[in-house]
């Protein structure tokens, strides 16, 4: 395995960001490469978790001869958002200078301009830095993996509509109980990665990419840190660079995938009409029936008529719950995966800023 450090200037004088980046080199040319990163929105860590043990046992194929496609692996993608505390509390979503969310604005190219990402970063503030050298990694690989995680939230995946159903061996893998197909509309790093793929051609895109991957992995909940999961996860992504011919071990075996795929339009995101404390009726991972009770809204507490009762727009699958229990006005509540579009309007692009 190679370490190495990319050394990102900081913006004011006296500070710098290291952001270290491990690799594994195949002793197949023609076999698939693979970029893989975690906790791009700093405080996701259980991607960091699994990245942890995915190296142990990669290392110990590395001494046996057995890495067949070349690995680059970025463990902390976002050292600037795990240095921003405000208040005691990690702010790693979104940077505090731009305001901008560290999972949008990068930049829409051709995968043919992948050179120039990293000409003249001198012109660049720091998070830009990052991103367009995280996009160059990303975009020298076949098959990308961006590992996130939710609030509360079941394990799932977005992946663009044009690696589905190939990508169906990622979901059995890390068992994912649901997949979302995204539009690929958004500038967010893996439609980014996307972008430039379906581009090769600036003027013509394309609607197929075959041996190309790139998936945003919802790894649970922000606290589903825990040395079983994760141990549980890495078997299952090695699994998968079994499966993709990318590590040599015969014995790995996929299952398939069981779980719904639903496009982005047929998610129904619960939203508090009013800010209050929220009671939630219902968990992650249950099954609900149209207009059953989901959430009670207490904005006026000990008032008659102090609380407002939400109910399911429509059958599905609860996907995701907010773990605040205050919660502000048109606040995310739970994200519902359904057999049917929902009737809120939604724009190209990304559910959530």
């Amino acid at each position: 395995m190679d370490v190495s450090e990319i050394i990102i200037p900081g913006d004011t004088p006296g500070t710098e960001w290291r952001l270290p980046v491990l690799r594994f080199a195949g002793r197949e040319p023609k076999a698939p490469k693979i970029y893989i990163q975690a906790a791009l929105h700093a405080g996701e860590l259980p991607g960091t978790a699994l990245l942890h043990f995915l190296c142990e046992r990669l290392r110990q194929a590395e001494s046996e001869g057995g890495i067949a496609g070349d690995i680059t692996i970025v463990p902390q993608a976002n050292p600037i958002g795990a240095a921003q505390s405000h208040f005691g509390e990690l702010q790693g979503r979104f940077d505090l200078g731009s305001r901008t969310n560290f999972n949008r604005d990068f930049p829409l190219i051709s995968i043919a301009d992948r050179a120039t990402l990293i000409e003249d970063l001198d012109d660049y503030p720091a998070t830009d830095r990052l991103k367009r050298q995280l996009l160059h990694m990303a975009l020298g690989a076949d098959l990308v993996l961006d590992l996130h995680c939710d609030d509360e939230s079941l394990q799932y995946a977005y992946i663009d509509e044009t690696f589905w159903p190939e990508a169906a061996d990622l979901a059995a893998a890390l068992d994912m109980e649901a997949v979302l197909l995204s539009d690929g509309e958004s500038s967010a790093f893996e439609e980014a990665v996307g972008f430039a793929w379906k581009y090769e051609v600036p003027s013509e895109r394309q609607s197929r990419l075959p041996g190309r991957l790139s998936v945003t992995v919802e790894l649970r909940g922000k606290r589903d840190v825990d040395p079983v999961l994760a141990k549980k996860d890495a078997e299952g992504l090695w699994r998968f660079l079994a499966a993709r011919g990318i590590v040599g071990d015969l014995k790995a075996v996929g299952n398939a995938f069981s779980g719904p795929a639903v496009p982005l339009d047929n998610v129904e995101i619960l939203r508090a009409p009013e800010g209050g404390a929220v009671l939630f009726h219902r968990n992650i991972g249950e099954k609900i029936a149209e207009g059953e009770l989901l959430a009670t809204i207490v904005t006026r507490p000990g008032q008659p008529g102090g609380s407002i009762e939400l109910r399911a727009p429509q059958d599905g699958l609860i996907l995701t719950r907010t773990s605040d229990r205050l919660v502000r006005r048109r606040g995310d509540l739970m994200k519902i995966a359904c057999d049917s579009p929902s009737d809120a309007l939604r724009k190209a692009g990304t559910l959530e800023n």
